[in-house]
């Protein structure tokens, strides 16, 4: 399928950012890039069921996404969330409204978003205001059930099946990767673009999974991140080459400025905010 010819930044009459159109992957999977937060939303269509991979930041962009989903199939829905963060399970109760009743997520997700799903709808205040009131439709948090935990699962679509799999802790303790015949779904382990998000995360492990991304990409011909462009190999070993020495330097710098680990800052290849989340993370971890 060819790709839109609107441009991501035209906007309609009602000052929204329309969605681009269905990238087709091959082997019947496609990807949607969202706005605002360049979210990347997985489809796999099946003989008897479709597998939507993450449901965007509330039921305003749930409901375009599930409108996309429709263009392309009216079969049954099943639901992935790759993680726990508010713009990849905020869309669950549109899917849920139009028949899902599968929600996967591995059992730390579920976990963080049955405890402090609640405690994540300020975020989408500007972009999803009933989803930040919890008033309206679709407006609940739906927790995943169907629970992924060290063993991965084989999900049958009908002649065609998809792996969710864990690699451990990395972006936050619950990243779920999802592959089919000819696509690796990241979750937010990959993101293309813009620097890691660190506020979760396990800095050591997320380098490690990273290699083992790497490590997997002779399976697929396409890795698709959390947020971005479509990756190379090369992007994702750069990313896990990167991640493991600045471990290395803050925990040297660490060692030196036992008491000032913010020192670490300067020698960081991140961003300020960005490389103190990094320290902090790191420190905990390791307390941990």
């Amino acid at each position: 399928m060819a790709e839109s010819s609107t441009s991501s930044n035209a906007l309609r009459k009602d000052g929204i950012t329309p969605m681009a159109d269905w990238r087709d992957l091959g082997a019947n999977t496609y990807v949607l890039a969202t706005e605002p937060l360049r979210l990347n939303v997985g489809l796999v269509v099946g003989e008897d069921r479709a597998l939507v991979v993450d449901t965007g930041q509330g039921p305003r962009q749930g409901a375009e996404i599930l409108a996309k989903v429709r263009e392309k199939t009216e079969l049954p829905l099943v639901v992935v969330n790759t993680h726990a963060h508010y713009d990849h399970y905020f869309g669950n109760a549109v899917f849920a409204a139009a028949g899902a009743v599968e929600f996967y997520a591995h059992e730390n997700a579920a976990a963080e978003i049955a405890e402090n799903g609640e405690a994540h709808r300020p975020a989408v205040a500007e972009s999803e205001p009933e989803m930040a009131a919890g008033e309206g439709e679709n407006t609940q948090i739906v927790v995943p059930t169907a629970i992924v935990r060290d063993q991965p699962v084989l999900v049958d679509l009908g002649g065609a099946s998809v792996t969710l799999f864990y690699l451990g802790r990395g972006h936050t303790d619950g990243d779920l990767l999802v592959g089919t015949q000819s696509t690796l779904f990241s979750g937010d382990l990959v993101e293309e673009g813009s620097y890691p998000e660190f506020g979760d995360s396990y800095p050591e492990e997320w380098a490690d999974a990273l290699r083992h991304i790497s490590a997997l990409r002779n399976r697929y011909t396409t890795l698709v991140p959390g947020h971005g462009g479509l990756c190379s190999d090369a992007l994702v070993r750069t990313m896990a080459d990167t991640m493991a020495t600045a471990v290395r330097s803050a925990l040297q710098a660490t060692r030196e400025t036992p008491d000032d680990a913010t020192k670490a800052v300067p020698i960081l290849p991140y961003g300020p905010e960005q490389s103190r989340l990094f320290i902090r993370r790191l420190k905990a971890a390791s307390l941990g």
